[in-house]
């Protein structure tokens, strides 16, 4: 009976490691073939159009120019589709627009 229960045990060890690696692999390939990143562009253009709007380009202008910069570099790495670089860079520039907005705001609410 020992023999069949380490067997077993080994077998199941093998069996979850077989679908670890296939899970890891199946996220791997998800992760590669990723289309573009077309909402956080998006996102990334709007929170920038907001802070202009809010007055980013005098109150929070670092900010702002930062935003603009992260989206200028998330659209070369589109073209090249480099859509993890794309997608990371165009959600640094949201961050930083909204910051520039934050900025913006919270300076014209002192006013």
């Amino acid at each position: 009976m020992r023999t069949v229960n380490s067997t077993k045990k080994a077998g199941g060890t093998a069996g979850r490691l077989g679908r670890g690696i296939i899970v890891a692999l199946c996220m791997l390939l998800f992760a590669c073939s990723a289309g573009p990143p077309v909402q956080e562009m998006s996102d990334a253009r709007q929170a920038i159009a907001a802070a202009k709007e809010a007055g980013a380009e005098d109150l929070a202008a670092e900010d702002l120019r930062a935003a603009e910069a992260f989206l200028d570099s998330a659209q070369r790495s589109l073209s090249e589709r480099a859509y993890g670089s794309a997608r990371r860079d165009a959600t640094l520039a949201k961050e930083k627009a909204r910051r520039a907005l934050e900025v913006s705001e919270g300076s014209s609410d002192k006013d």
